[in-house]
């Protein structure tokens, strides 16, 4: 029997469709607002009609003739929120009377034609409907990460203090993470662990496999937990039981949760040139939240820096549910 309080928390969500392109960074954004907001979670993710996917967003003459039908089925929830450019302008689309509509991230277009936009401050937008957040918003919070590193603290107790979480990227339109890359930074990693730390590596679906290898090789002879992507998944495990994390300074998404723990993080730079995630990076250097890795394993004070659970609350009572 379902307790009375459970009862009444389930009776309170308000049904949020989200839409999103299928991107782990942008379903982790629209998924850790929701939760904050206390909205049930309707996930649908961007699936484009043949032949749209060659059409920029800003492009479509009406999303209806470039998504997928179950996309905009209706009755519609009482909130849509899109994230990214893409679902920003189905969610837009979709805004009447009864149903607000919600972006995540600069929608790249007239700000006027949503209820509430919650943007990053490297976004560099602000206005009445605008929610600014120092990061991007994330699931990783206080009572994922205590549940996750009770999982996961036995299962990486045999690994030598301090303990080192690496997050890998990889190439993208911006940055460049391949063999070479890797092999640098396969190099520094061994050095700490030959000094005595620990190490627990995780690389994402946009790491190279040759990159993988090149780190394999130099780190797995020296005692590295590395995850292969069988069983469950250690990514918060890791987060939450790191004593520095190393994460690559491609992802703001990586970055986010990494600062959101109580450990130190240090950036793995690459080559290439962002300027938003250079503005994003630079404003988390300046609060002394976050370093550049140069081959060291520095540990200071620090204190998580996350805005998502405001940013779902203050949602909230900006459209007054």
């Amino acid at each position: 029997m379902t307790p009375p309080a459970a009862r009444r928390k389930a009776a309170s969500m308000v049904e949020a469709r989200i839409i999103c392109t299928d991107i782990a960074g942008l379903r982790a954004q629209a998924l850790g607002l929701a939760e904050a907001a206390g909205f049930a979670p309707d996930l649908r993710p961007l699936r484009l009609r043949p032949g749209w996917g060659r059409v920029p967003a800003s492009l479509w003459p009406h999303p209806r003739w470039a998504v997928e039908r179950e996309v905009l089925a209706t009755p519609l929830p009482p909130v849509v929120i899109g994230t990214g450019g893409a679902g920003a302008r189905v969610a837009a689309a979709l805004r009447r009377p009864g149903v607000r509509a919600v972006a995540i991230q600069h929608p790249r277009m007239n700000p006027a034609r949503f209820d509430a936009i919650l943007a990053a401050r490297h976004d560099g937008l602000t206005g009445a409907n605008v929610i600014v957040t120092r990061t991007a918003l994330h699931r990783a919070t206080p009572a994922r990460l205590a549940a996750e590193g009770a999982l996961w603290a036995p299962r990486f107790a045999h690994l030598p203090r301090p303990l080192a979480a690496v997050l890998l990227g990889g190439s993208n339109g911006r940055y460049h993470f391949g063999p070479a890359e890797a092999g640098i930074l396969a190099r520094q990693l061994a050095a700490l662990m030959r000094e005595g730390a620990g190490l627990i590596l995780t690389p994402s679906r946009r790491t190279a496999p040759e990159a993988m290898a090149a780190l394999r090789a130099a780190l797995v002879p020296l005692g590295a937990w590395i995850w292969d992507f069988t069983g469950e998944n250690p990514y918060f495990g890791m987060l939450a039981c790191a004593d520095a994390i190393i994460v690559t300074a491609d992802s703001v998404s990586m970055v986010s949760e990494a600062v959101a723990t109580s450990a130190p993080v240090l950036l793995a730079r690459l080559p290439g040139r962002s300027a938003r995630i250079g503005a994003f990076l630079a404003g988390l250097a300046a609060e002394g939240r976050v370093r550049d890795f140069a081959g060291r394993l520095e540990l200071w004070n620090t204190a998580p820096l996350d805005d998502t659970e405001w940013a779902g609350r203050e949602l909230r009572r900006r459209l007054g549910l």
